[in-house]
């Protein structure tokens, strides 16, 4: 009886030595282990040349059409500037801004970030402008003799400079100038094919055929400008004004 005895509280020494020795391990454990931390992918980086060949693309599609040789540029970008790789930026012209001279360019991104940076660019079109030949007087009207032809960049010269002599012949003398000013529409004003009170032939054309009366122009009008006319009978009819005191009458 006694052997059986103290067999028991052998056993349960052995048994509470082994559980104390496996909490103290899984405490050890517990206590030398640390949070493990998600380490997030280093950001890739945006090619800043690539921004500033997209500048100068989108430009050079903007001022298809201008006359002469257009260059642009696109103005420098902060090598500091740490902007997130973009799949499709969006380059747009400011509100206020044009591709003409010193500007502004908005390069965008969507996704997979956000971002949107502001570029410094610039334009410059080199081509041909009309100047006066001679000095012209107030009310002159510009004939061909009466202008040259000079070279340079249109970006730096006054708006509503002329470019062909189409553009110019016909036109009234607004402010008198000097031989070699640069024509432009604020001195050439157009010279109204019509005058009001102005006899005037009246065509009206249709499907085979043509009707002309003469009639008292109710105003005066320029070229390609809508006009009333007074005919004969009295009625007021209205036409598109046209060169050599015409008035065109739709039917």
């Amino acid at each position: 009886m006694f052997k059986r005895h103290q067999f028991n509280v052998l056993t349960g020494l052995v048994v509470f030595s082994l559980i104390g020795g496996f909490i103290s391990s899984a405490s050890s454990f517990a206590e030398s282990a640390t949070p493990v931390t998600a380490v997030a992918p280093p950001m890739t980086k945006q090619n800043l040349a690539l921004i500033k060949t997209k500048i100068t693309e989108f430009l050079e599609t903007q001022t298809i059409g201008y006359p002469g040789k257009v260059s642009v540029r696109a103005g420098s970008i902060d090598p500091n500037l740490k902007l997130a790789q973009c799949p499709d930026m969006q380059v747009f012209m400011p509100t206020g801004s044009r591709a003409w001279g010193k500007t502004s360019v908005g390069v965008r991104c969507n996704a997979p970030n956000v971002w949107t940076i502001y570029v410094q660019a610039t334009v410059n079109v080199m081509a041909q402008y009309l100047v006066a030949a001679s000095p012209l007087a107030q009310g002159q009207t510009v004939t061909e003799q009466d202008m040259m032809f000079e070279t340079g960049d249109l970006t730096q010269l006054p708006a509503g400079v002329f470019t062909e002599q189409s553009q110019a012949i016909g036109r009234t003398v607004n402010i008198s100038t000097n031989a070699g000013a640069v024509l432009r529409q604020e001195l050439l004003k157009i010279a109204p094919v019509v005058q009001i009170g102005q006899t005037v032939m009246v065509t009206s054309k249709g499907n085979g055929f043509s009707v002309s009366a003469e009639g008292l122009s109710m105003a005066k009008a320029n070229e390609g400008q809508v006009v009333q006319v007074k005919v004969a009978s009295g009625q007021i009819v209205t036409g598109i004004a046209r060169n050599g005191g015409q008035v065109e009458v739709g039917f």
